[in-house]
């Protein structure tokens, strides 16, 4: 490095869930850790809690294209700041079900089983509940998974606008739960009666990457950021096993840091792209790429936005993603195949409302967004070698094959059928496109085998020793609930493996 400091022992590619995550599990090593983050700090700015610059003006967005397979561009919705795209997300912090360990067939394929059990996991998963202070019940969602610990807070409370809409979930027969998140409510509306999801924020009381985990790590004297520091290539040694040396350029200078250990953790998309980049003469698909596996089975839940609208409803709340319900994750209710998961969205505002609607004027939005309550419907994507992630040059090719879809619309239908049968008789829906990074994971998978998984299940690259990757790229599959926590919990188990077997062997 510059400026005649020492060698890192570990260098950690990016600040998100994974990677900030994986540096709170190892921070107390003693080994000297660099943390490399391509993006800044977001500051606190009026700009966090204003649905106009986020929604309609894209204050946020990253000044990027990536390209699909025909050549045309569009502008994704990834973001580039310390803690990653966590910074913007809706905290449900929900475990994969058990059996989403195990091989499920659906309407449109199989999904795989992982290389280990749930419970191989679940400690894991109790740690990083208590490491993101999750708020939750148990024993309101039937197909919840057994827990070795209770969630550290109870739920964040339901605004009496959604417990109506509860109560008449349930007296309709499903079965709607809390969501555990990972949200201070309290210390959350100071700032601002707002939602969370989607919105950015600075400390603002919602626990993510760089307000829990990333800032337990900084706790500790051999533990550094470097903001604004770009890795542009990982370098093999010259038999092209071991990685000898991470490059990265900050504010226009080109530096070099030859670390024992290197943790990728940029991204589902980022990661692979920068697997395929490294590409050499000894590894000429790229790193980590003997099994042809890296940018492949690409994953994005299929994913929509559902209004369920009355005009004898009246919707106040503020906040209002509390609860969701599982009766067709397993089934369709009907013995038939799973379809997926519901939960409710954040408040979406007319003016949320005018970035997809912009030809209706917002005070008609307002007007129907009072009499409406909004749900996000989730199904899996499952894993194909034919959805992918290429790098043409300096472009980044998204050739993203969506699988399962008409599982999602039947789940979109069933959600309508339950919501009119509630009491709303006008339901909307709309999809989200390849713009949204509705979960992408999938790219850089774990498996038994380095003929046919880049990984091992420790994440750690079959080809290179002292190469893990720890971001959503690990997924094996995709389930169809949010992924943040399971990425949290096999970062704290990778820690606990690198710990053991690495830095005291």
């Amino acid at each position: 490095m510059s400026g005649g400091m020492a060698e890192p022992d570990i260098v950690i590619i990016g600040s998100g869930i994974g990677g900030s995550t994986v540096a709170s599990g190892l921070a107390d090593s003693g080994a000297n850790i660099l943390i490399l983050e391509a993006g800044e700090r977001l500051e606190d700015r009026p700009e966090n809690r204003d649905q106009r610059a986020i929604f309609l003006h894209g204050h946020f967005r990253p000044k990027e294209t990536w390209y699909e397979k025909d050549g045309k561009g569009f502008n994704p919705g990834n973001y580039y700041n310390v803690g990653g795209n966590s910074k913007f997300y809706g905290a449900v912090l929900i475990r994969y079900r058990r059996e989403d360990f195990e091989e499920m067939r659906h309407l449109d394929g199989v999904s795989p089983a992982w290389p280990f059990p749930y419970e191989e996991l679940e400690p894991w998963y109790s740690e990083a509940e208590q490491l993101y202070q999750v708020r939750g019940s148990l024993g309101d969602d039937p197909w919840e998974p057994p827990h070795s610990q209770p969630y550290p807070f109870p739920p964040v409370p339901d605004e009496p606008a959604i417990a109506s809409v509860r109560k008449r979930l349930k007296d309709s027969g499903m079965h709607p739960h809390s969501l555990p998140l990972g949200v201070d409510i309290d210390k959350w509306l100071v700032k601002g009666r707002t939602p969370w999801d989607a919105h950015p924020h600075s400390a603002d009381g919602k626990m993510d990457a760089e307000t829990v985990a990333l800032a337990k790590a900084l706790q500790y004297p051999n533990v550094k950021l470097k903001t604004g520091a770009r890795v542009t290539r990982l370098q093999a040694a010259a038999d092209g096993r071991m990685i000898a040396a991470v490059h990265y350029s900050a504010y226009g200078e080109a530096h070099v840091v030859r670390p024992k250990l290197v943790i990728l953790a940029a991204g589902a998309v980022q990661s692979a792209v920068l697997l395929l980049r490294s590409a050499d003469e000894a590894n000429p698909r790229g790193l980590a790429n003997r099994s042809d596996q890296v940018g492949r089975n690409f994953m994005n839940h299929n994913s929509s936005a559902v209004l369920a609208i009355s005009p004898w409803y009246r919707n106040d709340s503020v906040y209002q993603k509390t609860f969701g319900f599982n009766d067709f994750y397993l089934s369709d209710g009907e013995g038939g195949p799973p379809l997926g998961n519901v939960q409710l969205l954040g408040r979406v505002s007319g003016t949320i409302l005018k970035a997809n609607m912009p030809t209706v004027p917002e005070w008609l939005l307002n007007r129907l967004s009072a009499h409406a309550i909004d749900f996000y419907a989730m199904s899996e994507d499952l894993p194909s070698p034919e959805s992918r992630i290429t790098v043409d040059g300096d472009r980044i090719v998204l050739q993203w094959v969506r699988t399962n879809w008409q599982a999602h619309l039947d789940l979109v239908k069933k959600l309508k059928s339950v919501l009119r049968r509630a009491g709303f008789p006008i339901v909307l829906s709309r999809p989200f496109d390849k713009r949204t990074p509705s979960h992408q994971c999938g790219t850089v998978k774990i498996g038994n085998d380095g003929s046919s998984a880049p990984l091992d299940v420790f994440c750690r690259a079959f080809d290179h020793p002292n190469l893990f990757v720890v971001d959503a790229s690990f997924l094996p599959t995709s389930a169809a609930v949010n992924p943040a926590l399971t990425v949290a919990a096999q970062a704290l188990r990778v820690a606990d493996y690198i710990m053991g077997e690495e830095l005291r062997s």
